[in-house]
């Protein structure tokens, strides 16, 4: 497959900014890459393509894994309603400001920030548990929800890739296990968190907007609006901290818990779809307990307010699912082994790990999906490393840097749909205020992989 393979994810984001309508613009982009396999792959007539998308659709959502992230995202609606509507959140801020934890918007900050490091164990965990703890402080200090969703975002992903000890290293793990090389995949991959400057630099950008309190661009019309409209989120009146404590403090420790179980004892092996899901439905039920027990809501009142809140979420999940669909299509079209041709053969030396930075973030950016870039890339990058010499830890650590930077970038991420169900921000929003910052850590990362490819490659 040639060029034609990038039109369908083109065609995504040329509809997201122009109409300014996720959905749309996924449907016209899984139809245009169902239509280019009929066209290319099958020979059939394109008139089947809309068929074929409902089928890949189908097919997606018959993915154990997948059906797990959808039935969690939907989920998570009622968790939020229960937390919400309960009064908890109102309690937990007062809370919070009365003992001086968080009198502040940098101490609001830091917190967030300090709660998603903390939740390294999964990257959607990370976003969620954060996302719903802070929504409410950051309504108070009337500091955006989408600058909420940008510090949940761009903490999240980069402490997973650094950290390692959790799906995402497994998962990298397992992609290098396959090759033969000098030193083990364990090392090799644990050299890779000095050198992986994307990931740093972003923290680095994140620690700095919350020490500073100044956020750019986009983003600062976004405070400004806050700051004159005031907070946007009704709230409830305040009743009992335990209403949000417990359910979230429940969700992350039995999160840990079902990740050591799936993972037969060992943390890094434990299934992350499986762990979150599990956990998500844990805490949703110990919620729906919480307020029948205290007689805050009846079984009926609680039972409608768990699917409104379910309700209020389907739109982003269904951008999710479409997704996911749009990138399964893609994998087919060969739209990410065309990208990684980015990398050419003839290429210095010292310029092929930036290249390779380069492809990992265009592919991620153009199919959304930052682990379908790492299987892509990491079978084109160890052969080079066998074959040129390359220091190991520097074209995995830039791949794996690319693939982040792309999906912070990218509005058909479905990591960026998560974050932006955590914070209650909506997905434009999110990403057209976070892609400065973003660009700004890519743009700098560049350079710096560059100077490290010539001090180490020469």
């Amino acid at each position: 497959m040639d060029w034609v393979s990038i039109i369908p994810p083109l065609v995504a984001i040329f509809v997201v900014f122009w109409k300014k309508e996720v959905i749309m613009a996924l449907l016209l982009a899984v139809l245009s890459s169902e239509a280019l396999i009929l066209l290319s792959v099958t020979g059939d007539g394109v008139l089947l393509a809309p068929v074929n998308a409902i089928e890949r659709t189908i097919d997606v959502a018959a993915s154990p894994g997948n059906t797990r992230i959808l039935i969690f995202s939907i989920l998570v609606g009622a968790l939020l309603a229960y937390i919400r509507d309960s009064g908890g959140v109102t309690a937990t801020v007062n809370w919070l400001t009365g003992k001086g934890i968080a009198r502040s918007k940098r101490q609001v900050g830091s917190l967030t920030m300090l709660t998603g490091v903390a939740v390294f164990i999964e990257s959607n965990l990370s976003v969620l548990t954060a996302g719903i703890f802070a929504r409410g402080l950051f309504d108070k200090f009337k500091m955006s929800r989408a600058r909420l969703a940008y510090i949940i975002d761009s903490t999240s992903a980069p402490v997973c890739i650094l950290i390692l000890l959790n799906g995402w290293g497994a998962f990298v793990l397992g992609l290098l296990d396959g090759y033969e090389l000098e030193q083990s995949s364990a090392s090799i991959l644990w050299g890779t968190v000095p050198l992986n400057f994307y990931a740093l630099i972003t923290l680095a950008i994140v620690v700095y907007t919350i020490m500073k309190d100044k956020v750019h661009g986009p983003m600062a019309k976004e405070d400004a609006a806050m700051t004159h409209t005031g907070t946007v989120i009704e709230s409830e009146p305040a009743t009992k901290v335990r209403f949000m404590v417990v359910p979230l403090v429940l969700m992350v420790v039995s999160m840990v818990g079902f990740m050591l179980w799936t993972g037969d004892g060992v943390l890094a092996n434990g299934s992350g779809s499986k762990s979150v899901l599990y956990a998500t439905i844990l805490a949703t039920v110990v919620a729906y307990f919480l307020l029948i027990l205290h007689k805050r809501f009846t079984h009926h009142e609680a039972v409608e307010i768990g699917f409104k809140g379910m309700g209020e979420l389907l739109p982003l999940v269904s951008i999710v699912l479409l997704s996911m669909t749009l990138g399964a299509s893609l994998k087919v079209l060969g739209t990410g082994v065309f990208v990684a041709g980015i990398v050419g053969e003839y290429l210095p030396l010292v310029l092929i790990v930036p290249m390779l930075f380069l492809a990992g973030a265009v592919m991620s950016f153009t199919t959304g999906t930052s682990w379908g870039t790492f299987a892509i890339l990491i079978p084109i990058g160890v052969p080079l490393i066998q074959s040129l010499g390359l220091p190991p830890s520097l074209v995995i650590a830039a791949i794996l840097g690319g693939g982040v930077f792309g999906d912070h970038c990218s509005p058909i991420s479905d990591t960026s749909a998560v974050s932006s169900i955590a914070a209650g921000c909506d997905l434009l929003t999110h990403i057209r205020t976070q892609l400065p910052y973003a660009l700004t850590a890519g743009g700098l990362t560049l350079v710096a992989y560059v100077i490290a490819s010539i001090i180490m490659i020469g």
